[in-house]
């Protein structure tokens, strides 16, 4: 019997009607011979209305109590899934992270996934066609419950396929991967097919559909990864090895990021010391800094990186202990800016990418402060109010 990982995120189970949809559509699939492990996410606005209710208990929430809240989300649809699937005559067995064996380790908040056993899902299959297994959630050496962080249920259901060796299917409120936000850029075209490497740098660089872990995952195990519409059919778009894709475009992608705080510290001399403990502490916070610059000179020190904004309260708890050892140290963070990158494998063998994306930008007056590039992308920092413009120009300019 055929097996398959299948994943509903919050929107698509944001209500009873939807979730009793999603179970006929299951049970329709169990019917033709399949055997099923479905991870969900929390219903709609659950995990928000979650984080809503603590401001009004406390300001400082402990790690592993937020955790402990944040997983109860996914426990409730797993749930509801499972009593409609039992109703429709579906042997089903719901599942929590701990249930599934997913051990993690790292941040309470931000673990990541270390290994999963798989002979839970053999055994459970004895007796059941469907798992209905919990997203976002694990559990650590300690028996502590952990989170993966945004986007985790993603990683979940890749993790999962990986371990049992099958294909992955995520369902969500699009029809696919689009070559940028349609919202943004109507014109934006749907893709069949995509790389791992270009959805990882699109997924990182600010397109929300997938999560990037999510798609290294199925790249290092070689996991087949299908995005698409719930309940639509509407052909969606695999992610697959560059090797199998057949027309290969200079640019494949434009990410917008608009979730970003700009920081940037200064200090009156060159002090390498307070660098080293800079980013220690962000690694002990599990922060991601990105496009980083450092200017050193007679002035003293200037750095200036990116993070995101729900990190915000994090930096500012360690920048305000970094001034209690280096009082003259000062800084700025402005929510104002917007990263904006164009992606594609196709830049390592044409050249011309970058000054045409440069000339573009300069051509419609859209200012850029800070740039990075990879082999496969280029970001800038732009001003947030420009932001979309600057997605339509670039859109326009590489036929996305």
């Amino acid at each position: 019997m055929s097996q398959s990982v299948l994943k509903f995120g919050g929107t698509s189970v944001g209500d009873f009607d939807k979730i009793k949809n999603i179970a006929h559509m299951l049970k329709s699939r169990v019917d033709n011979g399949e055997q099923l492990v479905v991870v969900v996410s929390a219903m709609g606005k659950t995990t928000d209305s979650l984080l809503e209710n603590i401001s009004s208990l406390t300001t400082q929430p402990k790690d592993e109590h937020l955790a402990m809240l944040l997983t109860t989300g996914e426990q409730q649809t797993i749930s509801y899934l499972s009593m409609v699937l039992n109703d429709i005559g579906v042997q089903t067995k719901a599942m929590t992270g701990y249930q599934a064996g997913i051990k993690t380790i790292g941040h309470h908040l931000k673990s990541k996934i270390a290994e999963i056993d798989a002979l839970r899902f053999e055994e459970a299959f004895e007796t059941n066609d469907i798992l209905v297994v919990a997203g976002f959630q694990g559990v650590n050496d300690h028996l502590e419950i952990t989170t993966l962080g945004r986007g985790g249920s993603d990683t979940t259901a890749v993790a999962i396929a990986a371990s049992i060796d099958t294909s992955c299917e995520i369902y969500t409120d699009v029809d696919g991967v689009y070559g940028t936000d349609p919202r943004i850029y109507k014109e934006a075209k749907l893709l069949n097919e995509v790389s791992y490497e270009e959805m990882m740098e699109m997924s990182a660089l600010g397109a929300g559909v997938l999560e990037s872990r999510s798609v290294e995952i199925a790249k290092n195990y070689n996991i087949p990864l299908y995005l698409g519409r719930t309940l639509s059919n509407v052909k969606g778009t695999w992610i697959m090895p560059q090797t199998e894709i057949l027309e290969k475009k200079a640019v494949t992608g434009v990410a917008l990021d608009t979730h970003m705080i700009h920081v940037t510290l200064t200090y009156p001399m060159q002090n390498f010391a307070l660098l080293q403990k800079l980013f220690d502490s962000l690694e002990e916070q599990s922060m991601n800094v990105d496009m980083i610059s450092q200017i050193e000179n007679q002035q003293g020190l200037q750095l200036s990186f990116t993070i995101k904004d729900s990190d915000v309260y994090q930096i500012e708890q360690i920048i305000e202990q970094l001034t209690e050892e280096y009082p003259h140290l000062r800084y700025k963070m402005r929510d104002n800016y917007a990263k904006l990158s164009v992606i594609g494998t196709g830049m390592r063998d044409m050249s011309g990418i970058a000054s045409k994306a440069f000339r573009t930008l300069i051509s419609h007056d859209i200012n850029f402060y800070q740039t990075t590039t990879s082999e496969i992308s280029i970001s800038y920092v732009v001003d947030r109010e420009l932001g979309e413009t600057a997605v339509r120009t670039l859109s326009e300019a590489f036929n996305i």
